[in-house]
């Protein structure tokens, strides 16, 4: 198996991921996945796809994330393993699309509309 480059969205985060076989190195924007992702639930976020196909530490994992926040950029690299795995062996496909890991969030923040404070919320309407 060569190298598989696939990408993912969530949000307004793109996760870009190399994919090779390894050790279970998890490695973001240069960093460790433990240090760019402190928090326990995230790392998780991003471990789904290799647990659910029992593939922890058979995959290096090398990771570009640009744009958004950490939880948006979680799933898309999530979503962007999943891709990966598929493309690496398409039996893969029905147990990963059962979790729900193939499939792009579509949802987005509700732009600012004029006359408004935030998207739909009004200001305080003042009687007198």
């Amino acid at each position: 198996m060569e190298v598989i480059n696939t990408s993912g969205r969530r949000k307004t985060s793109v996760a870009r991921i190399y994919l090779t076989p390894g050790q279970g190195n998890i490695t973001i924007n240069g960093r460790d996945i433990k240090n760019y992702f402190p928090s326990e639930v995230l790392q998780t976020i991003v471990n789904q796809p290799l647990k659910t196909l029992d593939s922890i530490g058979k995959y290096d994992i090398k990771a570009n994330i640009k744009g958004g926040g950490v939880s948006g950029q979680a799933e898309a690299l999530r979503l962007a393993i999943s891709k990966a795995l598929v493309e690496e062996n398409g039996e893969n496909k029905p147990a990963l699309k059962a979790e729900g890991f193939m499939k792009r969030d579509p949802r987005m923040v509700e732009r600012k509309k004029f006359g408004k404070r935030k998207a739909r919320r009004s200001f305080q309407f003042s009687k007198r």
